[in-house]
């Protein structure tokens, strides 16, 4: 079979699968929907969604009013003339823009009624690749219904109900605890900070600020230093431009409010005018740009008054500035200060705020995204908080909800540690191989077999179908966006399994290659050859057999062929990407299961594990992508297996390697090598490797000792070998 027919026919049923991906077909799909543009900023939030699908029995909608933004319900008109209202509307992003396992936010319109109670909620669009590929994307509507009837004065929290705790559950998506952890923030949040505001829950009430009296230094760079300023820069990368020196926007903001701070920053003078322009319960704030081109004030203003760009936020709560909220700043006091590009006083008119506790500064801006070319809505703040000896008994307590990854790791820890202690005793044990090899024949190969076949086992059975932290193809490709485009801790730090496994491979495939992974942990592979050893066992040795030599060394490329296609197609379109990324079996084997999944791929699985009945891990050798992506960095691996001189002409261990990964000249291929040890059992066996076996008989006849080992492992003839181990030593 000639390369570009094999290339032909693979790619033909990776298309096939993907048109087969969403099976059954959703119309409504909400993964990368194509929300319009204005969503975020039109006053009719429901003349470009369909707010009557998470308020049934509406017949008409307000326009956007209120703090953050809402929406109000109306039935139909009564004898009257006047239309009740029923309750409200909220978009989810208007309000918090909590990311999900993606990094981004779902976007999700929620209905509440009058009294708090959720009567509706329907995700508009999400991110999540494992609700595209592995979990069923119905899921998230089913999780979502969970709330229908609960109100926003329960206590809602992910998992079992605890009634002694007032504390109402809801069940979890299994495989995508990230996901529901943060939709849960986003629906209690959104709906608390509408129910505040119309009256349906109490207002928070912060104690104002008592100013204590410091010495406030008078320069820039110190003030800059104590916390007193603080800065919001956002890069070109961070929306999705090409990376450059200038910042899309530097600002520089802070509290003038206290009379330490209000002197220093705009001097004795200005601070006194300012003071009389205030009125009680007022705060104001100062703003400057320093660097980049584009303006903190916005197009907003003139269309009605509202600067759109910034925002204030403490809490739940979110304050806007109009026009008589802006008073001019017309410059700093310290001689240090950098020179303003823009600048501005804001007002803060609300008793909710208080300047003894944290807030924030936001920038309110568009994202693109290099990948797809969408636009998407996008807040970047910076925090401040006046330092402790400015405030009279110092700050308050702030107790600050952990983020979604924090939580997870929390709930999972004894799993987390357990699977820590599994990496870590299989590291251990591969790297004392040498030792462990030496203790096996080729007869007797059970001390090197009981540590490989008990890594399988824990593979398959708790990595793979108990913990689902199989690793993808689609991970390395996200990583590679992440790299290019803009990095996110939390997005890795999500799935805490998979964040440790990745740890683990990174570590061991630049330490001994990509075997240790694909040849011991990885869940799949350990699958497929489980699948080749029952063959045996059922008596369907005689009908195993390895390809053709020339065959193998044409198909074994291919698997790089189809990295590089997603790789390339990810650059252009990481959701088709994710689609074509189904050549990979992982999701429907473990994730999801073969029985909940259309039949394209159930009959694709079983056709890889029942092939693996005759051929050692046929997928693994020629068509996993994933196992391309690692075989590059294993070419640069720092300890590699031994080799003797005799190896280079001797051909046992390259008959017995199920990999093919030794050539005729005996060298190891470390890119198709699988870590199996077989050949470093037969490297060390006196009867089975031949040229050990020809050493011992000749020391027998010679009436020599034929026990002594030398360091390599072998016999020490009467002329020394020397080791040719690439100059690398096993550590």
């Amino acid at each position: 079979m000639s390369l570009p027919s094999v290339f032909r026919a693979v790619l033909v049923a990776v298309l096939f699968l993907a048109a087969h991906a969403r099976q059954p077909a959703m119309a409504d799909s909400a993964y990368e929907a194509h929300l319009p543009a204005d969503l975020s900023t039109t006053p009719d939030l429901c003349a470009r969604v369909a707010c009557g699908d998470v308020f049934p029995g509406a017949t008409s909608f307000s326009t956007r009013m209120g703090q953050p933004p809402y929406v109000e319900a109306y039935g139909p008109a009564g004898a009257d003339g006047k239309r009740p209202k029923l309750g409200y509307v909220m978009l989810s992003t208007d309000i918090t823009d909590t990311p999900a396992y993606s990094g981004k936010p779902v976007v999700t319109l929620i209905g509440m009624d009058s009294t708090g109670r959720f009567v509706g909620i329907q995700v508009l669009k999400h991110s999540e690749p494992i609700l595209l590929l592995g979990i069923p994307e119905t899921a998230l509507p089913r999780f979502n219904a969970q709330y229908l009837g609960k109100s926003v004065t329960d206590k809602i929290e992910i998992g079992s109900a605890r009634p002694d705790e007032g504390v109402l559950g809801v069940d979890a998506i299994s495989g995508a605890t990230v996901t529901v952890i943060a939709q849960n923030q986003v629906v209690t949040t959104s709906g608390a900070a509408v129910a505040r505001q119309v009256g349906i829950l109490a207002p928070v009430r912060r104690e104002p600020a008592r100013f204590a009296s410091a010495s406030v230094p008078p320069k820039w760079k110190d003030m800059v230093a104590q916390g007193l300023v603080q800065r919001l820069r956002i890069e070109a990368k961070q929306v999705g431009l090409e990376a450059s020196s200038e910042p899309f926007i530097e600002l520089w903001f802070g509290d003038l409010n206290h009379p330490d701070v209000g002197r220093a920053v705009l001097g004795e003078r200005g601070w006194q005018n300012l003071r009389q322009g205030l009125r009680a319960g007022d705060h104001a704030i100062f703003v400057i740009r320093t660097a980049g081109r584009e303006s903190f004030k916005g197009s907003g203003f003139v269309r009605g008054g509202l600067y759109d760009r910034v925002q204030i936020r403490q809490g739940d709560d979110t304050f806007t500035f109009r026009d008589l909220d802006y008073l001019n700043l017309y410059g700093l006091a310290p001689d240090d200060a950098p020179a303003p590009t823009e600048s501005a006083i804001f007002i803060v008119r609300s008793s909710a705020f208080s300047a003894a506790w944290p807030w924030k500064l936001v920038f309110l801006g568009n994202r693109v995204d290099r990948a797809t070319g969408a636009r998407t809505f996008a807040n970047f703040d910076a925090e401040y908080w006046l330092p402790a000896s400015l405030l009279e008994g110092g700050r308050p307590k702030v107790e600050t909800p952990a983020p979604p990854w924090v939580r997870v790791w929390k709930s999972r820890a004894v799993g987390i540690g357990l699977f820590a202690v599994f990496l870590i005793a299989v590291a251990v044990v591969h790297a004392l191989r040498d030792k462990l090899t030496r203790r096996a024949t080729q007869r007797n190969k059970w001390p090197v077999n009981a540590f490989k076949y008990s890594a399988w086992a824990v593979s398959i059975v708790f990595v793979g179908f108990g913990a689902m932290a199989q690793p993808s193809v689609t991970q390395v490709l996200t990583w590679v966006h992440a790299l290019l485009f803009q990095w996110r801790w939390s997005l890795f730090l999500s799935d805490p399994f998979l964040f440790l496994f990745w740890i683990f491979i990174a570590v061991t495939v630049l330490l001994w290659g990509r075997g240790l992974f694909c040849g011991w942990l990885c869940p799949f592979g350990s699958l497929s050859e489980a699948m080749f050893k029952v063959g045996r066992l059922i008596g369907l040795r005689r009908f195993q057999f390895q390809l053709p030599a020339k065959v193998h060394h044409t198909l074994k490329w291919l698997k790089y062929a189809v990295f590089a296609g997603l790789l390339g197609v990810s650059l252009l379109s990481m959701g088709l990407a994710e689609k074509l990324a189904e050549v990979e079996p992982f999701k429907t084997t473990f994730l999801v299961g073969i029985q909940n999944r259309a039949w394209p791929f159930g009959l694709f699985v079983c056709a890889i594990l029942g092939v693996s009945l005759f051929v050692e891990r046929p997928y693994c050798k020629y068509l996993c992508p994933l196992g391309a992506s690692l075989a590059i960095p294993s070419m640069f691996r720092l300890f590699a297996l031994r080799r003797k001189p005799d190896c280079t002409r001797c051909k046992a261990c390259a008959v017995g390697c199920g990999s093919q990964a030794i050539d005729a000249k005996g060298r190891i291929d470390p890119r198709e090598c699988l870590l199996c040890l077989d050949c470093m059992v037969l490297y060390t066996d006196t009867h089975a490797c031949p040229p050990l076996a020809k050493e011992r008989k000749r020391r027998e006849r010679a009436g020599l000792p034929v026990t002594a080992i030398g360091r390599d492992g072998y016999y020490i003839p009467i002329v020394p070998v020397a080791d040719t181990t690439d100059k690398q030593a096993s550590p």
